[in-house]
């Protein structure tokens, strides 16, 4: 089946999430001369205007005599000044650009621009600048530092980074030898544009690299980035020999839960080696992230679904985030007009068609995705009441079938969507999945049986947790029947550690 390239786009408007939907409509806007945002009633700015003889209501006067030359005002103001002159100085002010015709335009548009944010690279770059070294440690911290990743660990071998060091001349704080001369490097060849430094010369530039902040980074493992933090606390007086021990030799065990193992060989009891872990888990594992920005997906659900006070479901389509659109009825006279140049009607005539195809794309767009909430709702009203554990089987097949399209295009609809509920914010194909049937009869989705069994592991005994054999028997005994390797599967995918690590002692 061969399918026409506006249907195909048709398919991509369709599956297009908000975002991408009003990146698309002003990549159209700026392109398309016929397409035009249609404005809000009561003017060209949606504003009617004022009267001039408006009603008083109730406003004081700003001048105390509206007759003479106010004459007291003024001396009044200048006595205020002078007494004032120090609360009143500009000098701390935001910059002001002057506002004559002599302004630096780029310059206001510079002084309005914000600083670009700092990556962990520049800021330790900066602080490896009043470093005091020889120029081949220098050169070796440099690379070091570039080596870094975002987490702040040096994941590169330093036998891999040697060659990889810069000469002084290339240095970026700008410093050289005196009288212009370079140094030499550690194998005495000096003046190379690269010089090449010794493996010792790189292990004393990485113990200098984990002194700058923020404390941990540069390290090369997860041991080491916890023991340079903790060497931090014991410059700063504090006390912390247990957790320097434990993060040096049983982080292994810790992992596994071994605490009466840890406390056995340590001679601590037990108490004393669950707070040191506790002081361990207030350490940053992650120490470069603090440095920078890590920007987090913006997402605008595509509707706000809510209950009313009759219980039935209310679908409310988030339409002003589409800017409502229209063909321009200046372009479409012109190309009506019997004098307008046959070129200029041939395009007119195709921005034409491209700007009334848009407007029919969104607004078919819309009722698609709004007829497949109104079926998914219909389904799963008992979530928006009840939460996640009220989630029921549902397949794409039957909601394609109540909305008489084809399942591929429940699947476009669905695509990239999310809802906002009284739950909060949800992907709208998290309402699509299989399910089981309870030994009472009621059909209950996999999603639901996550947050019961999730349930069970809360609600356990700590100091005898349920290995996944009895949590599979806690399950069943509220209906629910699913084998022991369904709940490993299940417990891995919610990250729950296994029985022997949800222990407490």
């Amino acid at each position: 089946m061969k399918l026409s390239p506006r249907l195909i786009q048709a398919m991509e408007i369709l599956q297009l999430p908000m975002l991408a939907l009003q990146e698309r409509i002003e990549e159209e806007l700026s392109s398309n001369p016929c397409l035009e945002v249609q404005e809000p009633a009561g003017g060209q700015d949606g504003v009617s205007e004022p009267t001039v003889d408006s009603p008083d209501r109730g406003e004081e006067v700003l001048v105390v005599n509206a007759e003479g030359d106010n004459k007291a005002d003024f001396e009044r103001l200048d006595e205020y000044s002078g007494q004032y002159s120090d609360d009143l100085d500009w000098t701390d002010r935001p910059y002001r650009p002057r506002s004559d015709a002599d302004g630096d335009v780029k310059l206001m548009a510079l002084a309005n621009t914000p600083a670009p944010e700092q990556s962990l690279t520049e800021y330790l770059l900066k602080q490896w600048a009043f470093v005091d070294a020889a120029d081949d440690v220098k050169a070796a911290g440099r690379a070091i530092i570039s080596n870094v990743d975002e987490d702040g660990y040096l994941r590169t071998p330093l036998d891999e980074l040697i060659g990889q060091t810069s000469s002084p001349e290339t240095d970026q704080s700008g410093t050289s030898g005196q009288d212009g001369a370079t140094s030499s490097d550690a194998t005495g060849q000096g003046g190379d544009e690269r010089t090449e430094a010794s493996l010792e010369t790189f292990a004393s530039a990485l113990t200098m690299v984990q002194k700058l902040d923020p404390p941990g980074v540069g390290a090369r493992d997860l041991r080491e980035c916890l023991l340079i933090q903790l060497d931090a606390e014991t410059e700063a007086g504090h006390d912390v020999a247990l957790p320097r021990l434990l993060a040096d030799e049983f982080l292994r065990e810790i992992e596994l839960n071994h605490i009466p193992q840890i406390a056995k060989h340590t001679g601590h009891s037990v108490k004393q080696i669950n707070d040191a872990i506790a002081s361990l888990g207030r350490l940053d594992p992650r120490p470069g992230r603090l440095i920078g920005t890590h920007p987090v997906p913006y997402i605008i659900p595509d509707a706000m679904i809510d209950l009313d006070d009759d219980g039935d479901v209310i679908i409310s389509m988030r339409d002003g985030n589409v800017p409502p659109l229209r063909v321009s009825e200046t372009y479409r006279k012109m190309a009506k007009t019997p004098g307008t140049d046959t070129g200029t009607k041939k395009f007119i005539r195709n921005n034409l068609r491209s700007a009334q195809w848009l407007i029919g794309a969104v607004m078919q767009r819309r009722r698609t995705v709004q007829r497949v909430m109104e079926e998914v709702f219909a389904a799963q009203k008992e979530f928006l009441e009840r939460g996640s554990e009220a989630l029921k089987p549902l397949p794409m097949t039957e909601v394609a079938s109540a909305v008489g399209v084809h399942v591929a295009t429940v699947s476009r609809a669905v695509a990239g969507k999310y809802v906002q509920t009284p739950r909060g914010i949800f992907p709208l194909r998290m309402f699509f999945s299989g399910g089981k049937t309870t030994d009472d009869g009621q059909d209950v989705a996999w999603d639901a049986i996550k947050v019961r069994l999730q349930e069970v592991v809360e609600n356990e005994d700590k100091s005898k947790p349920l290995a996944d054999d009895q949590i599979a028997k806690a399950l069943g005994a509220k209906g629910i029947r699913i084998a022991r390797r369904t709940v490993a599967k299940y417990r891995n995918l919610l990250n729950i550690p296994p029985a022997r690590q949800r222990k407490e002692f």
